[in-house]
């Protein structure tokens, strides 16, 4: 039954972006042609004359025009942590975007979308002709198929001018910005600039490591061994807890990157990173991960239960806060963020000892090498349907967020409320607690045309970020140091079509047999990764690969 309502849901947006791709006008009103309604030569020809000429049909400088009281709608992600008296849709933030809006003659109002629901909602409000004028969506394919299809306006004629969304391109640069670019110049999606690229820790428990007189492991080896004497010392805890993919929405982690056989080459990578599921098919190393998982199951290294834990996303913080951990793979900064609960200040308010400290990734089995996995340069693509009014109101408001009245406000607060400067310029937190609950719960959201928050530099932002975490400082520091450690291998952002198609019957294979890998007998596993990957073939792996050779083969190509 879920198979046909997915099934329904991609023909119902099939239907109306073709049926919105026939309309004779744009939705500003606007004749055709630098509507982006063909994706061969229609956005390179607009981006050359408006470069040439200096200027651009529309305004899209936020305070260049005072528009006659246009309304345009955003999306925002609820995520259900709204304070008492606020919703995600009506709030102290919001009302600000309106008082500063307002100056230039646009209202702005929201459409909350739940957060976990991002890519289903996006094609059914896509569909049924009830998308906001600004989307968000993280999965590049099914932005540039919407464009590629005739659902969504190239916005090449709103920005590329030289007098055009000026804050905006000044923010993002131009090395972002031509992520959401096709080869014809159009450019179907506005990129989100990431502050930092740094993904993932490894985490250990330093007092542990201590008692056990051990030192910080550098090899599996050496991590084994670490493991095998927390067990030891501590027989009620679980020795480690990494993640093991045993959900459709988990990537492959940083450790696992150090068996990979094929990760030294950086084309090979993105070629076979599109998924975990991609790299099993691919990549003996990752293979040899999981039995290297399953020896630590069949010893009692980690949680007998852990595919259980993995649908509870608070399993992982009550083990961490009631010392029933010892080593764990999760979210950069996880042991001290203050969003996520403060977890070492929580542990040692009952434990004063215990220390969770990260460490850099251990090294490749094959070659030696520490390498790193991060997130690609962008986050979240912004999109405008064709469905939206005034194209133009849209880019300005976009084009706001990268001033600092806009996202800088939006994200820090205001000086002397929210923040100071320090001696180097740094936007420094006052008082954490307040900010958690006056701003930062929705600071992300609202800042759409950045993630990870405004700043201009991987360096401002862990400094700024260290300022979030009073005492412990040096523990971000260092998260985001090791986050970033070593040679760095980005999340890839294409999604192969055929995986998007197929992507209902991939995740329960793989969830499936990702528990299956860990949990069976070691004299069974061999024989239940190759089941494995038959799985996959017969879905259509062989053709997903393909697509990915070929359009890495094009980008290394421009290269």
């Amino acid at each position: 039954m879920k198979k046909s309502r997915k099934l329904l849901a991609l023909f119902l947006v099939l239907v109306t972006i073709l049926s919105l791709a026939g309309c004779g006008k744009n939705g500003d009103g606007s004749k055709g042609a630098n509507a982006g309604t063909s994706t061969k030569g229609a956005g390179a020809p607009a981006e050359k004359a408006a470069k040439e000429s200096g200027a651009g049909k529309y305004q899209t400088t936020y305070g260049s025009k005072k528009f006659d009281n246009v309304t345009i709608t955003v999306e925002v992600f609820d995520r259900s942590n709204a304070p008492e008296g606020s919703t995600v849709i009506d709030n102290k933030w919001t009302k600000y975007i309106n008082q500063e809006m307002n100056k230039v003659g646009i209202t702005v109002k929201f459409v909350a979308v739940p957060r976990a629901e991002e890519l289903n909602k996006t094609q059914l409000m896509m569909a049924s002709g009830t998308a906001a004028d600004i989307m968000i969506c993280y999965t590049t394919s099914v932005v540039e198929s919407f464009y590629n299809d005739g659902g969504t306006y190239d916005l090449a004629p709103y920005v590329d001018g030289a007098d055009q969304a000026k804050n905006l391109k000044e923010y993002i640069g131009e090395d972002c910005l031509k992520l959401g670019r096709n080869q014809e110049g159009a450019l179907w999606g506005i990129a989100a600039r990431r502050s930092t690229t740094a993904s993932s820790n490894v985490f250990i428990r330093k007092d542990w490591l201590d008692e056990a007189g051990l030192q910080i492991p550098t090899t599996v080896d050496e991590l084994y061994t670490v493991l095998k004497a927390f067990k030891q010392n501590h027989p009620d805890a679980f020795a480690s807890g990494f993640p093991t993919n045993t959900k459709a929405s988990d990537p492959h982690g940083v450790l696992s990157l150090a068996f990979l056989k094929n990760i030294a080459d950086e084309k090979t990578y993105d070629i076979e990173a599109g998924s975990a599921a991609d790299l099993i098919y691919t990549d003996p190393g990752y293979g040899e991960y999981f039995k290297w998982m399953n020896k630590l199951y069949n010893e009692g290294l980690m949680d007998p239960e852990y595919y259980v834990n993995t649908a509870n996303d608070n399993a992982l913080k009550e083990d961490f806060v009631n010392s029933k951990i010892g080593c764990f793979e999760s979210n950069v900064n996880y042991n001290v963020d203050s969003l996520r609960g403060s977890l070492l200040k929580a542990l040692q308010s009952t434990d004063p000892k215990a220390d969770v400290i990260s460490i850099p990734p251990v090294k490749n089995i094959n070659d030696g090498v520490i390498y790193n996995k991060n997130y690609p340069i962008n986050g979240a693509y912004l999109f405008i349907p064709k469905t939206a009014k005034n194209v133009e109101a849209a880019v300005t408001y976009m084009d706001w967020l990268g001033t600092k009245e806009g996202g800088f406000t939006l994200f820090h607060g205001f000086e002397g409320e929210h923040f100071k400067y320090d001696e180097k310029g740094v936007p420094c937190v006052i008082d954490a607690g307040y900010n958690a609950t006056d701003k930062d719960w929705i600071r992300h959201d609202l800042f759409l045309i950045g993630n990870q928050g405004y700043y201009k530099s991987a360096d401002e932002f862990a400094a700024a970020t260290s300022k979030e975490a009073p005492g412990y400082e040096n523990y971000v520091l260092d998260n985001f140091k090791n986050a970033t450690v070593g040679t760095l291998r980005y999340d890839p952002t294409f999604t192969a079509p055929t995986f998007t198609e197929k992507n209902t019957e991939i995740s329960v294979i793989r969830e499936d047999y990702f528990v299956k890998l860990v949990t069976c007998s070691p004299d069974k596993f061999d024989a239940t990764l190759e089941e494995f990957k038959e799985k996959l073939k017969n879905v259509g792996y062989d053709d997903i690969i393909k697509e990915r050779t070929e359009y890495y083969d094009s980008v290394y190509a421009n290269k």
